[in-house]
């Protein structure tokens, strides 16, 4: 039997409308945390050494792979990512640890 790994959500994001961003973050929250996410990083400092400046990274922990993706498909983040559309540029990955 092998052991399910954890993975990380990681998020680069800059914000272009605050208002409609605060709106995905309070809703992206909650459905993150719904399908076991952990955040472990939230816009906190940071240093850029190399690609594009984002200033807002995010890093949550999930009990999967597979519970990571399927919190990014649900309804529910769905719904708080209609907020980030146009509100920001990001780039999202979610990388298995391990």
């Amino acid at each position: 039997m092998t052991e399910t790994k954890s993975a990380l959500w990681i998020a680069h994001v800059k914000v272009l409308d605050a208002e409609a961003y605060g709106k995905y973050a309070a809703l992206a929250g909650p459905a993150i945390a719904s399908h076991g996410g952990t955040f472990l990083a939230r816009g906190s400092r940071y240093v850029q050494l190399e690609g594009n400046d984002r200033p807002r990274n995010v890093v949550a922990r999930f009990p999967s792979l597979e519970a990571a993706v399927a919190c990014y498909h649900s309804a529910e983040y769905q719904a708080a990512l209609a907020h980030a559309k146009g509100a920001c540029e990001r780039d999202l990955v979610v990388v298995e640890e391990g």
